[in-house]
């Protein structure tokens, strides 16, 4: 059996228990309620069709590094983009800090926001940090299933630490997980590596 073959179905038996799941939804709402499948609820808006890939709940492990802490540390990530029909996608994700055993050893990194692409193919992407930071990202398609990103402003709080500029690769790997890279421009560092996680679908 071929790569190609192996990933298809590699792809075919994880719908088996993906294709089945979504977000929680809440009784009553009079409106489309968010959706994480593709399989359900509102159809994805033809503006959001270039990042059809992305939609779903992600969750892996990856590393989290920089000059100014003592790392490398081990980290854990959910993702959630999802939609409600309408021409933008919702960004949330929820980070723990892992030991060398796997254990989770405190609740980490937050951050909350929508991919709103536009006709011309560029991408916003706009993040709300529990750290106290709001950064606007554009970007295009790097290729079919792949986004890379960078800050065009950076907000912060009073007491967030300073951070200047980031920059984010977003693709989906031959067996349909969702890999990322950061790089960020903060504390007096320049653009270095900062993060970096390869998650699996669990749900869509």
């Amino acid at each position: 059996m071929s790569s190609g073959d192996e990933a298809i179905q590699a792809a075919a038996e994880r719908a088996e228990h993906t294709g089945k799941r979504n977000i929680p939804q809440l009784e009553g709402l009079p409106i489309p309620g968010d959706t994480a499948n593709l399989r359900e609820g509102p159809n994805l808006n033809d503006a959001c069709l270039a990042l059809l890939p992305l939609v779903g709940v992600w969750r892996g492990e990856g590393e989290i590094n920089y000059p100014t802490i003592d790392g490398p540390f081990r980290f854990a990530q959910q993702l959630t983009i999802s939609h409600d029909g309408r021409p933008f996608l919702f960004h949330e994700a929820r980070s723990w800090l892992l030991d060398a055993d796997g254990n989770v050893i405190r609740q980490a990194a937050r951050e909350t926001g929508w991919w709103r692409p536009q006709p011309d193919d560029t991408i916003e992407l706009l993040l709300a940090h529990s750290s106290g930071i709001i950064e606007l990202f554009y970007g295009k398609p790097a290729k079919q299933a792949a986004w890379e990103l960078g800050t065009d402003a950076v907000v912060r709080t009073a007491s967030a630490k300073e951070v200047v500029a980031a920059k984010r690769l977003y693709g989906i790997v031959g067996n349909g997980d969702l890999g990322y890279v950061e790089e960020r421009a903060m504390v007096g560092e320049p653009m270095t590596p900062h993060a970096s996680a390869l998650l699996q679908r669990v749900v869509g």
